[in-house]
């Protein structure tokens, strides 16, 4: 074995595992909780060992893909505090996340505990410093009161992406409760 293949080996196995959790992601959101991890691994290709190897559950895998998500959801907020539009980056993040949660229903209602409520509440507070940053660039271009604070954004953030979790939760009403709560944040 040379020096070079232990790299090669990792790299692989990383490539496997984000094409695992991409595939994940869809098969659960395409056919619910009740999919198998079989679907999952021909849909990315790999052996099942494969995916057992990376998430010996199936629990573990689900959990995976909202772990993923919010990291991908907070080097977003990051860019977008950094690099977008201060009047409109805190919106079209409320818009992203609000829609993520629907679109991850399945996922979320599958890591309940016994069917119960899954909690957006910590993966929400996990997003506090990049949120509070659009706040702020959102403040200072005048496109949200300055009374508003960082605890109540994630409030109304938690709550909407709670929303966004019930089946009820369609595209219409969604666009017409983020009108309501973007009228409320705005001067």
């Amino acid at each position: 074995m040379t020096s070079s293949e232990p790299t090669a080996m990792r790299a692989d196995a990383r490539r496997n595992r984000a094409r695992i959790l991409e595939a994940a992601a869809a098969v659960f959101a395409e056919h619910g909780p009740s999919a198998s991890t079989e679907e999952v691994a021909a849909r990315a290709g790999v052996a099942i060992g494969t995916v057992f190897r990376h998430f010996p559950t199936k629990g573990d895998l689900l959990a995976a893909i909202m772990k993923d998500l919010l990291a991908r959801l907070t080097a977003e907020a990051e860019t977008l505090a950094k690099d977008g539009d201060p009047a409109t980056a805190l919106f079209a993040f409320f818009e992203r996340m609000v829609r993520e949660a629907a679109d991850k229903r399945t996922v979320a209602g599958a890591l309940s505990d016994g069917g119960g409520e899954f909690g957006v509440a910590a993966p929400v507070q996990a997003l506090g410093e990049p949120i509070g940053a659009l706040l702020a660039g959102a403040q200072r271009a005048g496109a949200v009161r300055e009374d508003v604070r960082l605890d109540e954004v994630l409030a109304l953030l938690t709550g909407l992406c709670q929303g966004a979790l019930h089946a009820g939760w369609d595209t219409g009403l969604r666009g017409r409760t983020l009108a309501i709560v973007f009228a409320g944040l705005r001067p």
